[in-house]
């Protein structure tokens, strides 16, 4: 179970993040799935991120779900997520969002478009 204080102090971030899913997800929502183990949170005081594990029968791929706050703080977690990734057993990583996450330091890191999703492969 999650600490309801952690989650509420991404909740502006998450919360900022959620108006781009298109209506897919509340925060309600989100709170559950973290609740539940379906979503994981990575956060500090300026920036929040949200994982979901997704396998395939030939891929296990960490998605990137929501993230919002300070990208020089988004580019910390990333690294610490890729990290929890890898010892998961992920072999890939994934986002969806708006076209403007292609300008961001995720280029720098390997991430490259494939249609609206961005993805890179981890290694082994």
């Amino acid at each position: 179970m999650i600490s309801t204080e952690r989650v509420e102090r991404a909740r502006p971030f998450l919360e900022a993040a959620l108006e781009y899913t298109q209506g897919t997800h509340t925060y309600a929502d989100v709170v559950q799935d973290l609740d539940t183990g379906k979503s994981q949170l990575w956060d500090t005081d300026q920036a929040a991120v949200v994982t979901e594990i997704h396998v395939s029968p030939r891929a296990k791929t960490c998605h990137l779900f929501l993230a919002g706050g300070d990208l020089n703080e988004l580019e910390r977690i990333l690294r610490i997520i890729e990290r929890w990734a890898k010892s998961e057993g992920c072999t890939r990583m994934s986002l969806a969002g708006r076209r403007g996450w292609e300008r961001t330091f995720l280029r720098g890191e390997g991430y490259a478009p494939a249609w609206t999703v961005m993805t890179k492969e981890l290694d082994s």
